[in-house]
């Protein structure tokens, strides 16, 4: 794995730089092939808290969490934690999925189609962009996407129609599909 270590009112340290690599590389073990994308990790100090936020983008997935605790050791720990969880529910939800479709794995094509993502601050001021690729998926994979990151909304390509549709989490706890007509 390939890292991007970078600190916001901290000082990464060698000891922390060498704490957060050695965490993340009990990851590597659930996947076949070694991780060839750089993994970002943030640290940060705001009102007392040590936060940490990790993003590993894959080739299907993008696995994100983030931490709050009162030391950084802790808080890359738990980090950690909720990374493999993640990684196991979604390991499970696959294994489930291609055992219904007899092992078709028709997940993972790329279409290579890319869209931009508005997250607005303040009423019409745009203050960030984000890039990414579609990747075609069900509604149930786009679903554990969305919860995977902590989102509370995701846009995909629908595998079934060939549409871009959004996927979002209802304030009754259920979830929504948007689609165009």
């Amino acid at each position: 794995m390939r890292y991007n270590i970078r600190g916001q009112h901290i000082l990464v340290t060698d000891a922390l730089r060498d704490y957060v690599e050695k965490k993340l590389n009990r990851l590597e073990k659930y996947f076949e092939e070694p991780i060839t994308s750089e993994t970002n990790v943030t640290m940060s100090v705001t009102k007392g808290k040590h936060v940490i936020e990790v993003m590993i983008p894959l080739a299907s997935v993008i696995l994100r969490a983030e931490e709050k605790s009162e030391d950084m050791y802790a808080s890359i720990d738990l980090v950690v934690d909720k990374l493999e969880r993640q990684i196991r529910k979604h390991k499970t939800k696959l294994n489930n999925k291609f055992r219904r479709e007899s092992g078709i794995r028709t997940l993972f094509k790329d279409d290579g189609a890319a869209v931009r993502v508005l997250d607005e601050e303040e009423e019409y001021e745009l203050v960030r962009t984000k890039r990414f690729l579609l990747k075609p998926m069900d509604v149930e994979e786009a679903i554990l996407q969305m919860n995977m990151v902590g989102h509370s909304f995701f846009m995909f390509a629908n595998s079934e129609t060939k549409e871009v549709n959004v996927v979002y989490k209802r304030s009754d706890g259920k979830y929504g599909l948007i689609a165009a007509d």
